[in-house]
């Protein structure tokens, strides 16, 4: 378990004379405990002798599943000791003792606690706040604090984990706590990484497509988009009956507009390519009176035929705009794309 492995790395073996009487391991579990309860509460002792005393009962504890025993040690040690230089690693430990009783909550109070009143310290090289952070954004269920531990992890320790996944999931959270414009600019950030395009992050498989087309429409005039969906129907049915391809060229979205087979991906690079819709009306394009029965509150699909092309059937998608920085903008519709062919 976690826990034990973190616990190990610190466990000594020593030897403390107290009146001419040496505590070795020829006790039994239980008079060791007593003895090293004993040695804790009577002598003198130095901090590592301290430490090591402590750290053996606690492990005792914990290797016999008395979570409830090994934080009751640890954290009044904490209380009547305050300024011990190793009371991360006791509430690291109690942190680790709640996991273990699945008190998550709890847990991330100890992991936090650390954080904002410990001092550091190295774990084989291994910084307990970097341990706490890890955790934390685990187990912390709140945006804004997922947000805070985020920015400590990029601030603190960049070269210990992957910036560019962290700027998407940071983003995510702002997003969850409705900071719409810290969401901008750490999507802003995520695109700038140099493997941005490639990285695969578990969970968000479009992360770049997402973030770039934030970035990119907020950079856009947007002036393509209509109030409602019936407006947006209506003119460009209205710019199909007067051939007009000019019109329909200025509703098309100007942000990652696609052509694209049903079964393509519109991130392809052949599904972004830039025309003009005056190349494909030589002759008179028709329309469904109605809007495709698959339709709903967020996109809409007009099926059209007779473009001039060897695939004459198309599909208009038309897409719910989500952009809660412009509430202006936001639900509003846009013509985000054209599917080729019969749907499947």
């Amino acid at each position: 378990m976690i826990f034990l492995l973190l616990c190990g790395v610190f466990a000594a073996h020593i030897m403390v004379s107290c009146k001419n009487e040496t505590y070795s391991s020829t006790f039994t579990p239980e008079e060791t405990q007593k003895q090293l309860n004993y040695l804790l509460e009577t002598q003198e002792l130095d901090s590592k002798q301290r430490y090591a005393i402590i750290n053996q009962i606690a492990n005792t504890k914990l290797a016999e599943q008395d979570y409830q025993g090994a934080i009751l040690l640890l954290t009044e040690w904490v209380e009547k000791n305050p300024d011990d230089m190793y009371n991360s690693y006791w509430l690291l430990m109690t942190a680790h003792a709640y996991l273990s009783l699945g008190a998550e909550p709890v847990a991330e109070y100890y992991f936090d606690r650390i954080l904002a009143k410990c001092p550091d310290l190295l774990v084989k090289g291994n910084s307990i706040h970097f341990m706490c952070l890890q955790n934390l954004i685990q187990i912390s269920k709140t945006p804004s604090h997922r947000i805070k531990y985020f920015n400590e992890l990029i601030n603190r320790f960049p070269q210990d984990i992957n910036t560019t996944e962290l700027y998407l999931r940071l983003a995510l959270e702002y997003e969850n706590d409705n900071q719409w414009d810290q969401a901008l600019k750490a999507c802003e950030l995520f695109v700038q990484q140099a493997d941005a395009t490639t990285i695969q992050i578990p969970g968000e498989p479009d992360a770049y497509k997402n973030a770039r087309h934030l970035v990119d429409f907020n950079n856009s005039s947007k002036d393509w988009t209509f109030e409602t969906l019936q407006e947006l129907e209506a003119a460009v049915k209205k710019a199909i009956n007067n051939r007009d391809w000019r019109a329909l060229d200025r509703y098309k979205a100007k942000v990652n507009f696609f052509t694209m087979s049903w079964r393509q991906d519109e991130t392809a690079t052949n599904a972004q390519e830039e025309f003009s819709m005056g190349d494909w009306m030589i002759r008179k394009a028709h329309y469904s009176e109605t809007l495709d029965e698959s339709s709903n509150a967020n996109e809409a699909y007009l099926k059209t035929w007779g473009w001039n092309t060897y695939v004459s059937t198309w599909y208009l998608y038309f897409r719910k705009i989500n952009f809660p920085l412009d509430p202006d903008i936001n639900g509003n519709w846009e013509w985000a794309g054209i599917y080729l062919g019969n749907k499947l």
